[in-house]
């Protein structure tokens, strides 16, 4: 079990954690025809759409309530009405996500009120999808908006129906890129189960053309299939953070469910495709096992690369368990482990201990390391050290393809296993040559 520690810092001097607003505004991006509204400044949006534009290198939909200082001491309805009028007559999505930030959260504005008394000034709009989470960015991170938001979907939007023997709900966390998702939609469908991703950025922001311009988000989960999760037989959760959404369901509709922390590396995946198997009544396709054999020999292959490495982190909770797990189980050390914000999976954590921190906590904690694993701002951190940086995280803006990477399944995690190896092998390269040279 880990000790957290939380730093005594007065202020955070480089900041690792993302906001919540944001956390929600990338969950809501995996619902199909939704533009995230943002009930705050218009600055507050843009912030949260630059780094997404960034990381995906995608068109980001994303709008504003836009308050002013005279509204913002008024009261925002008016400008939430106007807002969602805007986006109905000009954008015509299937869902309202609004994200509320730090402004309106410290006016006190009461949304359910509002969006109470806008439906009985437009009944028009009552079978609208209207679903609105509480995301201060003085609070939490970006896990915690994440998280907020897929709880807010399931209690408002899923409907009691007709159990569907054969369909399954995947409630996946922030830790999951739209790579991972496809790949595991693949998996359960593998096994004659029919998954219901929530929420779905495999579909939505996978990197795809269409057709014709659309500004609202043309793919992910469907307005129908979040509607049908009241129907679906059993419920899986991956990631810690998706707990308490998987137990919404349950409460609702006995759903019953199972949370797996994370899909990367052996054990995991076996677990998974045995709870697979038993779900839908069939065996584990020649496909996988043969991807377990493969994923057997390269963990032989790399084992030699990774074995007492000394590895320092700085990733949100769901995604540093499931690296730090990967890692010790290929016989790495882990010098030092930052994250974000406080979770259940961190003391989970078989390390000394975890701090609850910045990028400046990782700097001085990573001294001598071997390798470094956080998002793109760590890029410095590991210059000034002289150290590798392998890139993970949120958001990475200096790498090509982060709606591609994949480290879930037997494959994924070999791919995992031979980025981290090479850039290992590639130090012990230069090492050798080093010491030739002197």
């Amino acid at each position: 079990m880990a000790n957290i520690t939380l730093p005594k810092k007065s202020v955070t001097i480089n900041p690792l954690k993302q906001s919540q607003p944001l956390g929600a505004s990338l969950a809501f991006l995996g619902l199909k025809g939704t533009i995230p509204l943002f009930h705050g400044s218009q600055g507050c949006t843009a912030f949260a759409k630059v780094l997404l534009v960034r990381h995906f290198r995608e068109a980001i939909p994303l709008a504003t309530t836009a308050m002013t200082e005279v509204t913002t001491i008024l009261g925002g309805e008016e400008n939430i009405e106007i807002a969602i009028k805007t986006l109905l007559e000009k954008s015509k999505p299937e869902i309202i996500a609004i994200c509320t930030t730090a402004l309106t959260e410290t006016r006190g504005d009461d949304i359910a009120g509002i969006l109470k008394n806008i439906r009985q000034r437009h009944p028009e709009w009552y079978d609208l999808p209207i679903v609105w989470v509480s995301t201060p960015d003085y609070r939490g991170a970006l896990q915690d908006g994440f998280a907020a938001a897929v709880e807010a979907i399931v209690q408002e939007i899923p409907q009691p129906g007709v159990p569907r023997l054969e369909q399954v709900n995947i409630l996946v966390s922030s830790a999951f890129t739209p790579g991972d998702l496809q790949e595991i939609e693949e998996i359960v469908t593998s096994f004659g189960l029919k998954p219901i991703l929530l929420p779905n950025l495999g579909g939505s922001m996978d990197g795809h053309l269409e057709d014709d311009f659309q500004a609202t988000t043309s793919g992910g989960t469907s307005l129908g299939q979040v509607r049908e999760m009241g129907s679906s037989i059993f419920t899986i959760a991956l990631g810690e953070s998706m707990r308490k959404a998987a137990e919404i369901l349950e409460q609702r509709f006995g759903t019953g469910y199972e949370v797996f922390p994370h899909l990367t590396g052996l054990a995991a995946n076996d677990q998974f495709l045995q709870t697979l198997s038993i779900l839908s009544h069939h065996p584990v396709v020649e496909k996988y096992r043969r991807q377990r054999r493969q994923l057997l020999d390269a963990m032989l292959d790399t084992h030699f690369f990774f074995a007492y490495k000394k590895v320092c982190l700085a990733l949100e909770p769901d995604l540093l368990f499931s690296t730090i797990d990967f890692l010790l189980g290929m016989g790495s050390e882990i010098q030092a482990a930052v994250t974000t914000t406080k979770s259940p999976s961190l003391e989970q954590l078989p390390i000394e201990n975890v701090t609850i921190g910045d990028l400046d906590d990782l700097e001085q904690l990573a001294k001598g390391a071997d390798l470094l694993i956080t998002n793109s701002h760590g890029k410095r951190i590991a210059k000034r050290l002289k150290i590798p940086l392998y890139h993970q995280g949120f958001p990475i803006f200096d790498r090509l393809g982060n709606g591609y990477f994949t480290r879930v399944g037997y494959r994924g995690t070999m791919q995992l296993l031979f980025d981290i190896g090479n850039i290992f092998l590639e130090e012990e390269e230069n090492h050798v040559k080093e010491k030739n040279h002197s």
